[in-house]
């Protein structure tokens, strides 16, 4: 199969692209310079541009650019920027697609478990509605971009994927130094609860919703059983073989964190509903299992 991704240099996305590629498939990457080679297309999600000639003989579509939530501070600009580069660029691309002779099969967008706020100790699932608060109103904007594409008749699925357990990115990537020297510890109470998912099974189920006619709208990627942080710091302690005896206490978090505290310190108990009952089976479906992947 011929598949346009955007978001390919990032953490997934360059970890999908390996993964099809493995497989044979053809990738097209849609890139903001110039493109350097016959596998790469231009786009402009600013200026709503996007090259028809790198979406024609797609048979598939995943889209995954946008802004590092946790990169930078909050500032008014740098929200801005996070809620921009979600909604400008998955219009450009649905209106892209809406627009084609041929259309795609199917367009699977990202989004994120923090479409349902703080959830606190309640399980949640893809029939769960929004959160109140900043990253919960950008993820309702994010999916209803795509609308274009699904009024277009275009299989469209919503990638809520949770925290990513990777070494080579995202914030797991930034814990792994800190656990190996000893500096690991939970985040306030550590009673919130982390919905993770191992970055294999990320992709396994980016390319399951892929090959699975019956998905669409919201699909959940986590894992099947969430924890709270306190679980998950004593698993990177066993894993790692290192002590977690400190924390960092919630008052220091909104002082160095910001707004950004609040999601790090809320609770996303989410459950994957869809791919479950779908038949998707997890490689990593505990929190040990997803940390010594990711080693």
């Amino acid at each position: 199969m011929r598949i346009a991704v955007t978001g390919s240099t990032g953490l997934i996305g360059s970890a999908l692209v390996r993964s099809l590629r493995a497989d044979g498939h053809e990738v097209v990457r849609f890139v903001r310079r110039e493109p350097t080679g016959g596998d790469e297309a231009r786009w402009d999600p600013a200026r709503g541009y996007v090259d028809p000639a790198g979406l024609a003989g797609c048979g598939a579509v995943v889209h995954l650019a946008g802004a590092g939530i946790g990169d930078h501070r909050w500032t008014e600009a740098y929200k801005k920027e996070i809620r921009d580069s979600r909604v400008l660029g998955t219009t450009a691309i649905a209106r892209a697609l809406a627009a084609l002779d041929e259309p795609p099969a199917v367009l699977v967008s990202g989004s994120a478990v923090g479409y349902y706020g703080d959830t606190g100790d309640r399980i949640v699932d893809e029939g769960a509605p929004a959160g109140q608060g900043f990253l919960p109103a950008v993820c309702v904007e994010w999916e209803a971009a795509a609308a274009p594409a699904r009024n277009a008749g275009i299989r469209t699925a919503y990638a809520r994927t949770g925290l990513v357990v990777a070494r080579e990115g995202g914030a797991w990537g930034r814990m792994f130094p800190l656990f190996r020297a000893g500096l690991g510890g939970r985040l306030g109470n550590g009673r919130q609860y982390w919905s993770f998912i191992s970055l294999r099974d990320e992709v396994a189920a980016l390319r399951h919703i892929i090959d699975t006619p019956g998905i669409e709208g919201p699909v959940n990627l986590t894992a099947p059983e969430p924890l709270t942080n306190r679980q998950v710091t004593e698993a990177m302690g066993r894993v790692l073989n290192r002590p977690t005896l400190l924390s960092v206490p919630a008052p220091a978090l909104r002082i160095a964190l910001g707004e950004l505290s609040r999601d790090v310190l809320g609770s996303q108990r989410a459950r994957p509903a869809r791919l479950l009952e779908s038949g998707f089976v997890f490689r990593d479906p505990g929190i040990e299992q997803a940390i010594r992947a990711a080693l």
